[in-house]
């Protein structure tokens, strides 16, 4: 199949706010083959839409004020499993982004919004759209290498090599780790002890989050020799990573 066919794929934004909701409609229409075919507000005009519309796609909020996003997420999953959705929202809770990936979301994107984000997400979903296409119109038996590029293409940010499940197999929570990062960007260099002050975290918590950072080139560190004691490690960030 040519990877460079597109496909229309219909859009649907559950969100709140009318002037997010309207910026959200402007950033995906301006992916190609992707179109915005309804907006809701509430719970109630979600889910009017979803029944008439039955989109392919859902860009949900979390933030309601009749209603909340998984709530939402698991009534699509429930009545429409054939309709993906990317949560796009500020809230950063990690209890949020876990509840939300176990549901079956497809990607997880916090405000405020950056569009090469978006646009990367979009771009893996119309690929994984084109292979199930594919698949659905071609019924056949499928190597291991099909099933595992599919996945690869299934969101939940595998496409960027530092997704939420590749996070959880080394015991790392995402949402956490980024407050790290946050930290680390905004004083320049930490401590194990600095962070764990700071964040409210153990030390060993604290040091797996710092490695992931330094095995994902987003830090470095460096061992300072004191006059009484070990060594201690001090984690710097990366050139370009400084905070404007």
């Amino acid at each position: 199949m040519n990877e460079r066919v597109l496909l229309d794929i219909e859009v649907l934004v559950i969100e709140d706010d009318p002037r997010i909701a309207e910026i959200n409609r402007r950033f995906i229409e301006k992916v190609d083959g992707f179109t915005v075919c309804a907006i809701a507000t509430n719970e109630f005009e979600a889910k009017l839409q979803l029944d008439v519309l039955r989109p392919p796609l859902v860009v949900l909020d979390v933030y309601f004020p009749d209603t909340d996003g998984l709530t939402l997420l698991s009534f699509i999953k429930q009545h429409y499993p054939d309709t993906d959705v990317i949560m796009l929202t500020a809230a950063k809770e990690a209890e949020t982004v876990v509840q939300a990936v176990r549901a079956g979301v497809f990607d997880f994107i916090v405000r405020p919004l950056v569009f090469e984000r978006l646009r990367a997400t979009l771009e893996e979903y119309a690929r994984f759209q084109r292979q199930v296409k594919a698949w659905q119109e071609q019924p056949s038996t499928v190597e291991q290498s099909e099933i595992d590029n599919l996945l690869q293409n299934a969101g939940t940010g595998r496409m960027t090599g530092t997704g939420v499940g590749e996070l959880w197999a080394k015991g790392i929570d995402k949402v956490t780790c980024d407050k790290v990062l946050e930290l680390l960007n905004r004083r320049g260099e930490v401590t194990t002890g600095t962070v764990g002050n700071e964040l409210g975290m153990s030390r060993s918590t604290a040091r797996r989050d710092l490695e992931h950072l330094v095995e994902s080139g987003d830090a470095h560190h460096d061992q300072v020799y004191g006059t009484v004691g070990r060594p201690e490690r001090i984690y710097r960030r990366q050139r370009g990573n400084e905070q404007t």
